[in-house]
């Protein structure tokens, strides 16, 4: 069975995100979607409000694909938590050459921490490139439209957070 990890904080979580689990869902028998517990950024959404959001989002494409996607929150290093879902494959979203910068270093550390476990990166569609979750949440928080940045679901969790 061909086990993926793909892991991100998902603060909200983005079509960018969907697309990247979408496309790795094909490559794949389980495809676990880690929600990293980061104490030094400060999510707008709680842990359990994060695991929500994907859980209903990913619903419909484990449906659609035939696959098992498993929500996992973590706080542990990443090739830990790899070893603790059963990942032989850590999937990785890239938008930019700056993404590839910090990701190539992440590759070097977790090989040398397990060689057994192999990176994978998918490189966001063009549409999706320029969406990173930290910009959503500034627009939103401004009042802007992000409904062409995340699914209907999380923009009303948007729009209602930043209401109050």
């Amino acid at each position: 069975m061909r086990v993926g990890l793909y892991p991100g904080t998902f603060d909200p979580i983005t079509l960018g995100h969907l697309d990247i689990i979408r496309r790795a869902s094909v490559l794949l028998d389980r495809l676990v979607i880690g929600v990293a517990i980061n104490r030094d950024k400060s999510p707008l959404f709680t842990l359990e409000e994060r695991v929500a959001m994907v859980e209903a989002e990913c619903a419909v494409l484990a449906r659609n694909n035939g696959i098992e996607i498993l929500v996992h929150p973590f706080e542990n290093l990443l090739i830990d938590c790899a070893r603790d879902v059963g990942a032989q494959i850590i999937v990785r979203g890239l938008r930019a050459v700056a993404d590839f910068e910090y990701e190539y270093q992440m590759v070097g550390m977790n090989r040398k921490l397990d060689d057994g476990i192999e990176t994978v990166f998918l490189m966001a569609e063009a549409q999706h490139q320029a969406i990173a979750s930290k910009l959503v949440k500034e627009i939103a928080r401004l009042g802007g439209d992000v409904s062409k940045f995340v699914t209907s679901q999380v923009n009303e969790q948007l729009i209602e957070r930043f209401s109050n």
